[in-house]
C-alpha cells in the first residue's frame, strides 16, 4: 500500500465521484484512479466503496478506513513539516498562531518575553479560526497558539491562560444599551447574530447558555467571523453575546454591556502538540505565568 492509494481515496471518498476527484482533485485520467482504488480495495481485502450511477458512497468498512487513511496522511505531512524545520539553517525560529482577534492582546507580550530569553530567534505570527489553528498544531506547522481548547483533537495539550467572561453586544442606540447590565432574556424578541461552526467551542458554550436560562431567539443569523458578527450587530441591528474581547473591535455604532446574573465565559488556552520536543516551546510553556501577569496588569 503507497501513500498514493490513501491520498485517492481519500478525495474520492470526499467528492462522492471518481470522475470529478480525479479532474478536480487529482488531476489524472479517471480509468487509471479506477485502477488504482480496485488495488487498495484488493490489498486491504474488503469493498471499500459502492458505484453507482450517481456516483461512489463509502460502504462501513470504507468509513472505518477513511479515517485512518487521513490520520496517515496527516501525520506523513507532520512528518515532512518537521523534517524542513528541523534542516532550516541560521537563527532559531517559533511559530506562534492566534486566534483571530487574540493577537492585539497576547502578541505584545508574548514577543517581549521571546526576545528577552532569545533575542536573535525569528518569530513567525498567524491568526486563523480556532480549528484551523488546531491542525495547523497537529500537522507540525506552528509550535504554539492562543485558542479555544477542543479536548477532542488527539495528541495536543493545553494550558489555560483566561477563562473569558461574555459580555452582551448591541447597537449604540437600542432600547438598553443605556442600562448597566443586562439580562439576555430582554432580549428575545430582538434578531439574535451567532457564530457557525467555525468557532466550534463558543458555539458550545452560547448554545448551553442560552439552553439554561430557557432562552430561543424566533430570529438567528449565523456569521463565520467575529468582524462579520459586528457589522450585522450594526447594520441589522441585531444583537450577539460574544466574548470580552470583542470590545476591542466595536465601532462607535455598537456597544457592549455586561450580562446580569451568571456570566458565562470561555477558555482561552495555549495549545501545542505533545510530540513537539522543541526547546524554544519547553521555554516558552515554562513561562506562562509570567506572560498571564503581564497581560493581566492594568494599562495606564
Amino acid at each position: 500500500m503507497e501513500l498514493r492509494h490513501l491520498r485517492y481515496f481519500v478525495a474520492v471518498a470526499e467528492e462522492g465521484s471518481l470522475t470529478v476527484a480525479a479532474e478536480r482533485r487529482l488531476h489524472t485520467a479517471q480509468p487509471s484512479l479506477s485502477r488504482q482504488i480496485r488495488d487498495l480495495e484488493y490489498e486491504v481485502g474488503v469493498d471499500l466503496l459502492v458505484r453507482s450511477s450517481r456516483g461512489v458512497e463509502l460502504t462501513p468498512a470504507g468509513r472505518a478506513f477513511l479515517d485512518h487513511a487521513r490520520l496517515a496522511l496527516t501525520q506523513v505531512a507532520a512528518a515532512g513539516e518537521a523534517a524542513r524545520r528541523a534542516a532550516r539553517p541560521a537563527n532559531a525560529s517559533f511559530a506562534m498562531g492566534f486566534l483571530n482577534g487574540q493577537e492585539m492582546k497576547w502578541l505584545p507580550e508574548a514577543i517581549g518575553i521571546l526576545r528577552q530569553e532569545l533575542p536573535n530567534m525569528d518569530v513567525i505570527v498567524s491568526s486563523k479560526t480556532s480549528p484551523e489553528l488546531s491542525n495547523a498544531l497537529v500537522r507540525g506547522q506552528i509550535d504554539v497558539a492562543f485558542l479555544r481548547p477542543d479536548r477532542q483533537v488527539a495528541d495536543l495539550e493545553y494550558r489555560l491562560l483566561t477563562k473569558e467572561p461574555m459580555v452582551v453586544v448591541l447597537p449604540s442606540d437600542h432600547r438598553l444599551a443605556a442600562a448597566k447590565e443586562i439580562d439576555p432574556r430582554d432580549l428575545a424578541g430582538d434578531p439574535f447574530v451567532t457564530v457557525s461552526n467555525t468557532a466550534p467551542m463558543l458555539r458550545i458554550v452560547l448554545d448551553d447558555y442560552l439552553k439554561r436560562l430557557g432562552l430561543d431567539f424566533v430570529t438567528k443569523v449565523e456569521v463565520d467571523n467575529l468582524s462579520g458578527a459586528i457589522s450585522l450587530i450594526a447594520s441589522t441591528r441585531g444583537v450577539a453575546i460574544l466574548p470580552i474581547y470583542a470590545v476591542n473591535f466595536l465601532p462607535w455604532s455598537v456597544v457592549s454591556r455586561p450580562i446580569a446574573g451568571e456570566t458565562p465565559t470561555i477558555d482561552l488556552a495555549l495549545g501545542y502538540h505533545r510530540a513537539n520536543n522543541s526547546p524554544i516551546l519547553r521555554l516558552f510553556l515554562s513561562k506562562a505565568d509570567e506572560l498571564i501577569d503581564r497581560v493581566s496588569r492594568p494599562r495606564a
